[in-house]
């Protein structure tokens, strides 16, 4: 587990930058992984939640508990989504966010990027991924920002 935990920091700090694999994958945590016929892993979970999933593209998609771990281990804005009260609701039950409900944003993001969707308050939300740039989100008034894959409930 010591070389696949290594593996999936490495995988997690060039996703998501420097730190990201620590606050992911703590030494002291334990975790479950499943892996695929041949191998590769799959599924990341502890406590029976799940951090991550390892898609076939080679990066990983993030579940609510992977999103609060990031969220304590990367400093804001660091792919961070800040929507306000009208949008909360929306985000929390899953539901999408739309860019003229974006508040504050990442400007390093780009579309496709696994995004943390917070309250301006500073609440996680849900989890998704980025359909528009970082700049995109903060000047467009219309359109899709970010496909939430999982709200906090």
């Amino acid at each position: 587990m010591t070389d696949e935990r290594a593996s999936l920091r490495r995988i997690a700090n060039y996703q998501f930058g420097p730190g990201a694999g620590t606050a992911l994958f703590p030494e002291e945590a334990d975790l479950t992984v499943t892996h695929t016929s041949s191998g590769r892993p799959r599924q990341v979970h502890r406590d029976g939640r799940r951090l991550v999933t390892y898609g076939t593209a080679g990066r990983f998609t993030l579940g609510v508990a992977g999103g609060r771990r990031l969220r304590a281990g990367l400093e804001a804005p660091t792919h961070r989504v800040v929507v306000g009260d009208e949008s909360e609701p929306h985000v929390r039950d899953g539901r999408n966010v739309f860019a003229k409900f974006v508040r504050e944003v990442d400007e390093g993001i780009r579309p496709r990027d696994e995004v943390l969707v917070e309250h301006h308050e500073g609440r996680l939300l849900a989890v998704g991924r980025a359909e528009l740039s970082g700049a995109g989100m903060g000047q467009f008034g219309t359109g899709m920002a970010v496909q939430v894959r999982e709200g906090v409930g």
